[in-house]
């Protein structure tokens, strides 16, 4: 420890003196801050962006392939436009817009999120107001003291006596190489962090009612048509049997159509399952209870189909994707971690500085001639420590492992964007097969219906059509209900409306305001 100047004036400096070391001490404090000015490890530099021009090999079309106008027909993809955040607007559907609404207000993994943002926030402040200036610390104090000659060879009586101390206390550690700098702004990079996941949890959060709600409108569709083919088999089943009775069948007539009505009944109740356990995920989605009741209910007559895509470029998915900002900011916080480990291999310097008074009595506390004061610099350079070099090398290889996973997160963002646009175009073509077909089948149905009237179909044929346009029913659902959720994917892959700015983040959730 290298002492500049360690002085203590114990009677008749009075109280200038002591304003005037005050002075110079504030000086020192002032010069010594103005030579750190450098922050030794690299600095940070944002990542490349993609250098590729589309999602997939293959040209990506215009729109997507020719779909019936009834079911929203071909769907435009439209580049360089501009999501909204409220991106589930787009699907027309009010009650699912409310229950959107709600569950931002009320999901607990939302409000963990918060929570997180705000924690990061104060351990920044903490750390910056420690670090950043000096540290003052007052002190009031008294003890009592008996003191004995003898100890120290000399004759005369013990005494006792009072002795009361204020005064106040400063120190500093300057930050010459940047470490401090350094470490608040891993921290800095942290809070972002912390604020990109919040998003994250709103699309996640978003997205996962969208899904529940289309989900919930197909499995009462297909329930209901299942429902109806179950009628049908039954009835079959009980012409059959009957038939059977009067001598017109064969057993295993009933034996072969016995399996179809149960296999249909068990699908029936697995359905029924699924739309159970969807509703009370979509009950905990809004922040409530699964037996609350009062959740809506959804059909796919509600919901609308997005005439037009819009798409972020790949160059651009970068800012628009909250995971990928969120990696970016890890990446950042390495980067500052490893400035801090270098930073620690050089010389730190600490100023302390005491200003107190000391006197017998209260009284005289504040005398003149009660001033003490001292000055002490400690300078400190390692010299044998094989720790800090290690862990130099290991703040080095965390940047290198956030490095790639910010590259492995950029990749799988590309690669869910390019799966949902061929799943989309995909979509449309299954949604044009399945039309056709539930078409053929209806029209099939008609006809055996004008024939029944006639007399010249049987009833048991009549039951037969009614239940393959059921089936293509089903199906033609499904195809419905995927094309919408893939919609609501591509909004999802793309950020659902994020800006990546930390200014409109913190005006959609004033969690500095909590």
């Amino acid at each position: 420890m290298i002492r500049e100047s360690s002085l203590k004036n114990k009677a008749g400096s009075g109280m200038g003196n002591a304003q005037t070391i005050s002075r110079h001490i504030f000086i020192v404090f002032t010069l010594a801050g103005l030579l750190a000015g450098c922050a030794v490890g690299p600095d940070f530099i944002r990542p490349a962006k993609p250098d590729v021009a589309t999602y997939t090999a293959a040209p990506l079309p215009a729109h997507t392939a020719s779909a019936p106008t009834a079911l929203g027909g071909a769907q435009q993809f439209v580049e360089g436009g501009r999501i909204t955040p409220h991106w589930w607007k787009e699907f027309g559907s009010p009650r699912m817009e409310a229950l959107i609404t709600e569950a931002l207000q009320a999901n607990p993994t939302l409000a963990e999120a918060q929570a997180a943002v705000r924690r990061a926030q104060e351990l920044y402040a903490a750390q910056s107001g420690s670090t950043r200036y000096p540290l003052v610390d007052a002190t009031v104090g008294g003890q009592r003291q008996r003191f004995n000659p003898n100890t120290m060879g000399q004759s005369g009586e013990a005494r006792q006596f009072s002795l009361y101390t204020a005064g106040v206390g400063m120190q500093y550690t300057f930050d010459l190489f940047g470490g401090n700098r350094r470490a608040l702004e891993a921290l800095a990079a942290r809070v972002d962090y912390q604020r990109y996941q919040l998003e994250g949890a709103r699309l996640t959060l978003a997205g996962a009612i969208v899904t529940a709600a289309i989900t919930q409108a197909k499995l009462a569709g297909q329930i209901q048509a299942s429902e109806a083919i179950l009628h049908s088999q039954e009835e079959q089943l009980g012409l059959t049997r009957e038939r059977l009775r009067l001598g017109n069948a064969a057993p295993d007539e009933v034996l072969a159509l016995q399996p179809q009505v149960e296999e249909t009944r068990s699908a029936i109740l697995l359905l029924r399952n699924q739309l159970q356990q969807n509703e009370h995920l979509l009950a905990v989605l809004a922040g409530k209870p699964p037996g609350a009741g009062s959740m809506p209910t959804f059909t796919l007559d509600e919901f609308t189909l997005p005439a037009e895509l819009l798409l972020v470029v790949p160059s651009e998915l970068v800012h628009t994707r909250p995971d990928i900002q969120a990696a970016e900011a890890l990446l950042h916080e390495a980067n500052a971690e490893y400035g801090v480990a270098i930073a620690k291999l050089y010389p730190q310097i600490t100023l302390s500085a005491d200003l107190a008074s000391q006197a017998l009595t209260t009284a005289a506390l504040f005398g003149g001639g009660s001033a003490v004061w001292s000055l002490v610099g400690q300078l400190i350079q390692p010299l044998f420590n094989p720790g800090l070099p290690a862990k130099k090398r290991a703040a080095l290889a965390a940047f290198d492992a956030a490095a790639a996973n910010y590259q492995t997160v950029v990749l799988e963002s590309l690669r869910t964007v390019a799966d949902v646009l061929c799943a989309l175009d995909n979509d449309a073509q299954r949604m044009a097969a399945m039309f056709a077909a539930d078409t053929a089948a209806r029209e099939s149905m008609n006809s055996t219906q004008r024939r029944y009237a006639l007399g010249a179909a049987g009833y048991l044929e009549l039951l037969i059509a009614q239940q393959q346009a059921q089936r293509m029913r089903i199906n033609l659902i499904e195809a419905q209900t995927q094309r919408l959720l893939d919609s609501a994917a591509l909004y999802q892959a793309l950020g659902g409306g994020f800006s990546g700015d930390r200014a409109a983040i913190a005006a959609f959730y004033p969690v500095e305001a909590n």
